[in-house]
């Protein structure tokens, strides 16, 4: 919860959310992330008084809740970022599980679907430049930071297939 919290609150003090827009962002920032549940953590901070939740109606619109950062709020945002540049926790690839279990499954096929995942990073690689090259001067250093960093893994790691299917020969 300590990355979703971080998120959540960052993205706070950027300026206050609704709920469905902070999912929003989680998701098109951190596609690796998983935002179906951004009540639950959010009900959570405000108990701990890390943000306040404020009604608000726009126009025609139903009445929806804006969350706010609180000064608590602020302070766990900061004492987790510092925390965060020191944590080392090894990020988790669906395709870990995969490998280990690699040796039960044939290797025609394991080779077909390891080929096939090439082909779709390949394809996020694309959309990583293309996004990279159409923010063109007005990306912001931390997006293009974030997308620089999203870019580079995904190149090591279908490099890193690549040797595996020539080892699967």
């Amino acid at each position: 919860m300590i990355e979703q919290e971080l998120l959540i609150l960052g993205l706070l003090k950027e300026n206050p959310k609704h709920g469905y827009e902070l999912k929003k962002e989680i998701l098109a920032l951190f596609a690796g992330i998983d935002a179906q549940s951004i009540y639950y953590p959010l009900k959570i901070m405000e108990k701990q008084g890390l943000v306040v939740k404020k009604a608000a109606k726009e126009g025609r619109r139903p009445q929806r809740f804006v969350y706010h950062l609180t000064p608590k709020g602020e302070g766990k945002f900061q004492e987790l970022l510092t925390s965060s540049f020191l944590n080392f926790k090894r990020p988790q690839f669906s395709l870990d599980m995969s490998l280990y279990f690699l040796d039960y499954m044939e290797p025609g096929v394991a080779k077909r679907r390891l080929r096939a995942r090439m082909l779709l990073l390949e394809r996020l690689m694309k959309g990583l430049r293309q996004t990279i090259d159409n923010l063109g001067n007005k990306k912001s250093p931390s997006l293009a930071h974030i997308l620089e960093h999203n870019l580079r893994m995904v190149e090591t790691e279908s490099v890193f297939l690549g040797k595996l299917v020539k080892e699967l020969l």
